[in-house]
């Protein structure tokens, strides 16, 4: 099969134009009880405040706010709904996402 024909796939999307997916990378020493945990970490660029979607095609089992060091937030815990997590963004403000993934 050519490449034509090969269909598009991606780990992650954003909804919104404003919101940069940054970093998507191994689960550091912060979560040091999750090795099979990926933090993403994205951005709002355009000075707005928004909400976004992040879909992803990866099996979650849980998700959780963290904060530089990959450490979960006190009370970040987030709800996956349909493959996708609502973030809430507020001017230039950068959230980071601890994804432990489903064997």
């Amino acid at each position: 099969a050519s490449c034509a024909q090969c269909p598009a796939w991606s780990a992650f999307s954003v909804s919104s134009p404003a919101i940069l997916l940054e970093t998507v990378k191994r689960a550091g020493a912060g979560a040091e009880d999750r090795p099979e945990a990926v933090v993403v970490r994205l951005y709002e660029a355009h000075g707005s405040t928004v909400t976004a979607w992040l879909q992803t095609s990866l099996r979650v089992k849980e998700a959780m706010l963290c904060d530089l060091l990959e450490r979960p937030a006190a009370r970040g815990h987030l709800l996956l709904e349909q493959g996708g997590l609502r973030l809430s963004f507020t001017p230039f403000r950068v959230l980071s996402v601890l994804l432990v993934l489903s064997h």
